[in-house]
């Protein structure tokens, strides 16, 4: 999968309240970067822990469930779309369903 806005996480972790997340992180983006798949359904068999919101919004548990990565997927065009990334604290105070990437 092509991951776009991938420079938004790397600047995330340069900031200390995300630091810790770091290597879990890179994990995801290596992991992502050498998937295929070609719907939800694959995408939940692999990452059970996935939550799949529409035909397009996924939401990542990342290290242990402390972080929360809110990402779009278009599966014909295998790109991934970073759209929110933050605790888990911080994902109960937004919508993740009309959330949207800013830059």
């Amino acid at each position: 999968m092509r991951i776009i806005k991938e420079k938004t996480l790397t600047d995330y972790c340069k900031l200390t309240r995300y630091k810790q997340a770091t290597d879990a992180l890179k994990a995801w983006l290596y992991e992502i970067r050498y998937s295929n798949w070609e719907n939800a359904n694959e995408l939940k068999a692999k990452y059970r822990s996935a939550s799949i919101i529409g035909s397009k919004r996924v939401v990542f548990n990342i290290m242990g469930n402390n972080y929360r990565l809110i990402v779009d997927v278009e599966y014909k065009l295998r790109i991934v779309f970073i759209v929110w990334f933050g605790t888990h604290k911080e994902y109960d105070k937004i919508d993740a369903k009309t959330v949207s990437y800013e830059d």
